[in-house]
């Protein structure tokens, strides 16, 4: 499943692609065991990936048999820093928020600003994307989300240890919160696409 999802890296539309397994699940309602985490250059982009022929049978064939559930989000990264490609070694922290419905319309704003100021707060990070999910319909009720890039587990486990500014930070958005999602993973090494 891995080796056919990560050679979808070599369609037309996929700026970044890697299929990796959760190094740590933090806290989550899903007992998931796999990512996949992709960049396009534009929406379009994204929706001509989901209906290649080629993403479609590795669906199809490598994915659906062997899993259970699947989820996703996707967000528009605003003001991108850094590369799109995370360098191979690279940990990446993926958080998913869902609102409670009574805070969700006027929350959103505040939670997204929140999130946006973490990485001048924590030198552990060197990229930092959060936005708001376009595809509602595959994302269990998971209406914000966000990636940050460390250079390797190390520094996750280092930012870990801050538990009492990052708790802080938490605290900010934590009232608004229903549901919260967190895992880790490790970019894989670049492997050769075959399709």
């Amino acid at each position: 499943m891995l080796s056919s999802l990560n050679a979808l890296v070599s369609l037309d539309p996929v700026l970044h692609l890697s299929a990796a397994p959760i190094h740590r699940l933090k806290s989550s309602p899903f007992p998931f065991t796999h990512l996949l985490h992709s960049r396009y250059a534009s929406k379009d982009d994204l929706k001509a990936y989901a209906v290649h022929p080629s993403h479609v049978t590795t669906v199809k064939e490598c994915v659906l048999p062997v899993c259970e559930d699947v989820m996703a989000v996707d967000w528009i990264a605003q003001d991108l820093q850094g590369p799109v490609v995370p360098p191979p070694g690279s940990a990446v922290r993926l958080s998913f928020l869902k609102l409670k419905e009574s805070s969700a319309a006027e929350a959103k704003g505040e939670i997204l600003g929140v999130i946006g100021e973490v990485k001048d707060k924590f030198e552990e990070i060197q990229q930092l994307t959060v936005g708001e999910n376009f595809s509602p319909e595959r994302a269990k009720g998971y209406s914000i989300a966000s990636l940050a890039v460390f250079p390797g587990v190390g520094e996750i486990d280092s930012l870990d240890a801050k538990g009492e500014m990052v708790n802080s930070e938490k605290d900010k958005v934590r009232e608004h919160l229903e549901s919260v999602i967190v895992l880790d993973y490790v970019v894989p090494s670049s492997q050769p696409a075959n399709l």
